[in-house]
């Protein structure tokens, strides 16, 4: 099942949303030193994606993973009901603290700062209801792995695909070229595609998409009414039972901004059926049958059990304490939990592991307090992606962006030497340590998903192999 994105409001352009033109100017007098609000843009229903957007900026391979070349996008939006009557530049103090002032008072002066489509000259202006906010980025995407998208099975209503790990599905957080949807729209030319269920950014496997909103909502129809059954396959540490097991642990979120979750008492309900496929002497293959669709449940069950993932990057780390989580015990605060991860990451030099940077770490917490997705009760979306937000999500309606131009030469092979650095951006001044193709797999994949009319079923992963051995 989708879930509303960060940054969605009521009155704001998001994925499958257009703007149908600037507002047109009210022909009346203003009082004096009165600021004119133009009224909000009429918004309908359409397209997520298309030419325009996929244009941004291109892709090149490099060391076994895909990477994007820097763009430049504008993070949109209107003015937040807890803004009107602050200043512009309280709003940046207070809520986008991954960026010192002076970033955006230099933004301001090199005209990316926009209000109503005027530049901002002065970010002590008073926020007013309607206002409508543009903010444009020098906008850099973490590297994913260079494995193709291999298509499964196609019709005049749905595209099944085998999705690689560490490819979120849609744009989300840090990603937007990098994402499954972009990648279908702009090498496949598959568009106008419909979300059926997702999958984590580190999952594998079965992915489907509807072509038309009545095939999705047909499909959707046997979601809510259980019709529709998903089966895993994973890589666990140690000597899994032989007998089947049934987990029934309720699960809490920890963070959203990290994307950690624990199995606690005032979680939602979830369960999840395993059964060991095979044993090599130090990990076992299990098969998953999750019966509901909680983030991450396969994942946090089987580290409640005592059998991570063998590569979980979130819950197989020594942060969790000398049992690492098992039975649920942590020992830990939920800020001490993120603390450590955070801090075995950054030790390792691999928080884009976790989707996010230093910056991102930066930004405000309030968004973990007031996110507000929801898990959905789909039997069969488990391990729905909880995208790490970025400092900018607030501003990012994750839709119709204004090119502005790119950062590259798309004649160069690569992106490396072909890039112009962006003075404003933070990011063109930093080297980051990229990431081992091994590093982006995690040994969790979707094998099978089958409703009422239909089943799509991908090969075993290599790691699944009864003799394979790390």
């Amino acid at each position: 099942m989708a879930e509303s994105g960060p940054g969605e409001k009521e009155n704001e352009p998001g994925p499958g949303e257009k703007e149908e033109g600037a507002p047109a100017r009210k022909k009346r007098r203003l009082a004096a030193g009165e600021r004119y609000v133009p009224p909000p843009r009429r918004l309908s229903t359409g397209v997520s994606f298309g030419a325009e957007h996929f244009a941004e900026t291109s892709y090149y391979f490099e060391g076994g993973l895909r990477k994007v070349r820097p763009y430049y996008y504008d993070f949109r939006t209107y003015c937040k009901g807890r803004w009107v009557g602050r200043s512009l530049l309280h709003v940046f103090s207070t809520e986008f603290r991954s960026q010192p002032l002076a970033y955006y008072r230099a933004a301001a002066r090199a005209g990316r700062l926009r209000l109503n489509e005027e530049p901002v000259r002065d970010l002590d202006i008073v926020l007013k209801n309607n206002d409508f906010l543009r903010n444009t980025v020098h906008r850099h995407e973490p590297p994913v792995t260079a494995q193709p998208i291999q298509i499964l099975a196609e019709d005049d209503e749905v595209v099944v695909v085998d999705k690689p790990s560490s490819l979120p599905v849609h744009p989300c957080g840090r990603f937007r070229h990098n994402t499954v949807i972009f990648i279908l729209g702009k090498e496949h030319g598959l568009k106008e595609l419909h979300t059926i269920h997702r999958l984590d950014r580190m999952t594998s496997g079965v992915l489907m998409f509807a072509k038309t909103v009545e095939v999705s909502k047909r499909i959707d129809e046997q979601v809510r009414e259980r019709q529709l059954e998903k089966e895993y396959v994973c890589r666990v540490v140690g000597e899994f039972p032989e007998h089947q097991v049934v987990c029934e642990e309720p699960i809490l979120v920890v963070s959203y901004k990290v994307g950690v979750c624990r199995v606690d008492p005032k979680g939602k309900f979830c369960k999840t059926v395993f059964q060991r496929l095979s044993y090599n002497g130090s990990s076992s293959v299990v098969k998953c049958l999750p019966r509901t669709g909680r983030t991450h449940q396969i994942r946090v069950h089987l580290q409640f059990l005592g059998h991570p993932i063998v590569n979980d990057p979130i819950y197989n780390m020594e942060a969790w304490g000398p049992q690492r989580g098992r039975g649920g015990k942590i020992d830990k605060t939920d800020e001490e939990l993120l603390k450590a991860l955070v801090e075995e990451h950054r030790s390792r030099q691999s928080l884009e592991i976790l989707g996010i940077s230093e910056e991102d770490l930066n930004s405000d917490a309030e968004g973990d307090a007031q996110d507000p997705r929801k898990d959905t009760e789909d039997p069969v979306s488990n391990d729905v992606a909880a995208c790490p937000l970025n400092s900018d999500t607030d501003l990012e309606t994750l839709e119709k962006s204004k090119k502005l131009g790119l950062c590259e030469n798309r004649d160069e092979p690569t992106g490396a030497n072909s890039e112009e650095k962006d003075p404003l951006c933070v990011e063109c001044k930093i080297t980051r340590r990229d990431p081992s193709p091994k590093e982006l797999v995690m040994y969790l994949h979707a094998l099978r998903y089958k409703g009422a009319e239909f089943e799509y079923c991908s090969k075993m992963p290599e790691w699944a192999r009864e003799d394979w051995v790390e």
